[in-house]
């Protein structure tokens, strides 16, 4: 039960990061873990991680879907957290947040998720391949082509601003 735990806070925080509002996720956390007691004899040990997200973030989109009462927001509780500089870097560091969470936003979801979890989550190919539902080679392709349209995205949001 400890190593649910630890996965299912590591869901919560992942839900987080895409934005979901706190409630939301603890709800969405909460239901995961029941679709987990339910299906856990189906489920290889290996794959637990990816079948939790994969199962929270259906979830997420079906409560969407049907009700749009999910309330989607800016995580920036924890940016204080994340630096502990002087107030100049952390009102940079803040800044920095917001504008690769707006040059983000501007990708193709799949190609965003793709680069979340390789970088922010470290998951390695193989996993966001379970996790997504991909061929390992697609998933290379995906990367690649999200990497790409961040640079001209980042270069396109900076050459506005200068």
């Amino acid at each position: 039960m400890q190593g649910l735990n630890h996965e299912l806070n590591i869901v919560y925080k992942y839900l987080r990061k895409q934005r979901i509002s706190h409630e939301d996720a603890q709800d969405l956390v909460q239901e995961t873990a029941y679709k987990y007691l339910l299906y856990q004899d189906s489920i290889q040990p290996q794959k637990v991680r990816s079948w939790l997200i994969r199962v929270s973030l259906n979830l997420f989109y079906d409560q969407f879907r049907k009700n749009k009462r999910v309330h989607i927001g800016l995580a920036e509780e924890n940016f204080m957290e994340l630096s502990k500089d002087l107030p100049d870097q952390i009102v940079l560091d803040y800044e920095n947040k917001k504008e690769i969470t707006l040059i983000l936003d501007t990708l193709r979801p799949v190609y965003k998720e793709a680069l979340l979890l390789k970088y922010k989550w470290d998951f390695s190919i193989e996993d966001i391949a379970a996790l997504l539902d991909m061929k390992k080679g697609t998933v290379k392709t995906y990367l690649f082509r999200a990497r790409e349209q961040f640079a001209k995205a980042y270069r396109r949001f900076y050459y506005e601003r200068s």
